[in-house]
């Protein structure tokens, strides 16, 4: 039996396609063992975050540029959410979170950061950051000089 011409089309296309953003396997299964175990405040905040409950899609653990890997990641606002850990206060992790937070605000994302103290005490309240800041929406890009 030959392969029809609509057969044969859909095969070209399909053999044709190339990923347009190719994750390296080595960074995607990093982002993979993230995913477990999660902090106490981390697992609290996604229990709240999963299933569309904020009336928005919110990933965990998602590559982004290649290269860094925000603890959420809302794809409609264009939004990492990053959960600080007592790390984050030593100088060397502070000085890395300020420069990732600028290479992501370059190429139009947005960085909101929450403690482990606030997501654990004050849920709510971060909860109704997190759905403001999500349905707002993407900004537009910057515009490249």
């Amino acid at each position: 039996m030959g392969v029809t011409h609509l057969g044969a089309t859909k095969m070209a296309k399909r053999a044709s396609r190339v990923p347009l953003r190719r994750v390296p396997p080595a960074l995607l299964q990093r982002s993979r063992d993230l995913r477990h175990p999660l902090t106490p405040a981390e697992a609290r905040l996604w229990r709240h975050l999963r299933g569309h409950q904020l009336g928005v899609h919110i990933r965990r653990q998602h590559v982004l540029l290649g290269r860094f890997i925000p603890d959420f990641y809302c794809a409609h606002a264009g939004l990492c959410i990053e959960i600080d850990g007592d790390i984050h206060a030593e100088s060397a992790q502070a000085a890395y979170d300020a420069e990732r937070t600028a290479c992501l605000e370059e190429h139009g994302y947005r960085v909101i950061r929450f403690t482990n103290a606030e997501v654990l005490s004050s849920l709510p309240r971060v909860l109704e950051v997190i759905a403001q800041e999500c349905r707002g929406g993407r900004p537009a890009r910057p515009r490249k000089a």
